[in-house]
C-alpha cells in the first residue's frame, strides 16, 4: 500500500531562513533515495538537499525564493 511521506529540510546547522535557489524536481517525478530535491544558499555556501526516500512526488510545498529552516516541509512523496 502506498504511503505519503513528508520530506523535511534536514539538519543544516544553525542556519535559519535559508533561501531556495533551485528546485530540481516537480509533481509527478519519480525519484530515488539520495536524488537531489532543492538547492539552499546561505551567505557562506550552497547545499543540495537529497531525498531520504524513493517514490513519486505528489505535492511541492516550496518554490525558488522561499526561505526554509531545519524541519521545514519541502514536499509530499508517495512511497
Amino acid at each position: 500500500m502506498a504511503e505519503i511521506k513528508q520530506v523535511l529540510v534536514p539538519d543544516i546547522g544553525d542556519y535559519k531562513d535559508v533561501g531556495i535557489i533551485e528546485v530540481m524536481v516537480k509533481v509527478g517525478d519519480t525519484i530515488k533515495a539520495e536524488d537531489n530535491l532543492v538547492t539552499l544558499e546561505t551567505d557562506k555556501a550552497a547545499m543540495d538537499v537529497p531525498s531520504p526516500y524513493a517514490g513519486v512526488i505528489k505535492e511541492m510545498k516550496v518554490k525558488v525564493g522561499d526561505k526554509v529552516s531545519q524541519g521545514s516541509l519541502i514536499l509530499l512523496l508517495e512511497s
